[in-house]
């Protein structure tokens, strides 16, 4: 069937040797989305374009040009994006960088409901007006670049710090990552929806805008009525208590956590049984 020097064993190397390749990329790249080393991606391919490009010209000054550029960019890589590159080594050294500690996650997740659901009782019982969005699959970069970096470890008390009227950050959005406040003051897209009630203010317009673009989550505390209300999908649940939003979250973070990682393992023991 394969003619030459090639036979089964070869194959499955070969194949096998890009499955690796493959994963390792993937892996990077779940590892940069959303931060500024996705623009830097963007750059390399840009450079070695371009370098093509004047090899088919024969531009031969545009060609040594970014021959340079391209011999000398990856110590420029490893100076400027130090943070991410010890991150990366950090989560190989864990094992978490092929693996994860699921039973650790989920409990970080259930933290992180806690703390947003305390925090949003605290603020709808005093009026004080809200919009948090917690990222999920789709990368948030760009809207996070719109506002000022935290960083934070999430906890109620700081997340309810931040919403205290006529304080430099209260005005905007808070985007959640897991347990980390990423960023504060954060402007998110208006949805443009007709079949928005006007008694509903810009929060609730960006919660839903927000919904319908990523997968995101978004929570909205009504500074006018005390009311908590929940945007995904582009559908917007208005109204809701404490409870139903616990509900909410645990439904759509941890469950669905937990149902991908099954699937994941399924996956795995099929492989390798």
């Amino acid at each position: 069937m394969f003619s030459g020097e090639w036979n089964f064993l070869d194959i499955i190397k070969v194949l096998i040797d890009i499955a690796i390749i493959w994963y390792i990329l993937y892996k990077i790249l779940m590892l940069i989305r959303g931060t500024k080393a996705i623009q830097l991606l963007k750059g390399i391919f840009v450079v070695i374009l371009i370098y093509f490009l004047s090899v088919f010209l024969e531009l031969d000054t545009v060609r040594m040009l970014f021959w340079q550029v391209i011999m000398w960019g990856p110590l420029a890589i490893i100076i400027l994006f130090q943070p991410e590159l010890r991150r990366a080594l950090e989560q190989l050294g864990r094992g978490s960088f092929f693996s994860r500690n699921t039973s650790s996650e989920e409990e970080e997740l259930k933290q992180s409901i806690e703390s947003i659901v305390e925090s949003c009782k605290y603020m709808a019982k005093r009026r004080i007006g809200a919009l948090i969005t917690i990222e999920r699959e789709t990368a948030m970069g760009d809207y996070v670049s719109t506002g000022i970096p935290i960083n934070g470890k999430l906890t109620n008390q700081l997340l309810t710090n931040i919403f205290i009227p006529n304080t430099p950050l209260h005005d905007g959005a808070v985007i959640l990552n897991r347990d980390e406040i990423v960023a504060a003051a954060c402007y998110l897209p208006l949805s443009e929806s007709p079949f928005i009630s006007k008694e509903l203010g810009t929060r609730h317009r960006a919660a839903l805008g927000i919904s319908e673009v990523t997968d995101a989550i978004t929570i909205v505390v009504s500074e006018e009525t005390g009311n908590i209300s929940c945007a995904k999908n582009g559908e917007l649940f208005h109204d809701i208590s404490s409870e139903k939003l616990a509900e909410m979250l645990e439904a759509d973070l941890v469950m669905k956590y937990k149902t991908s990682t099954a699937k994941a393992w399924n996956w795995r023991g099929r492989k390798n049984g």
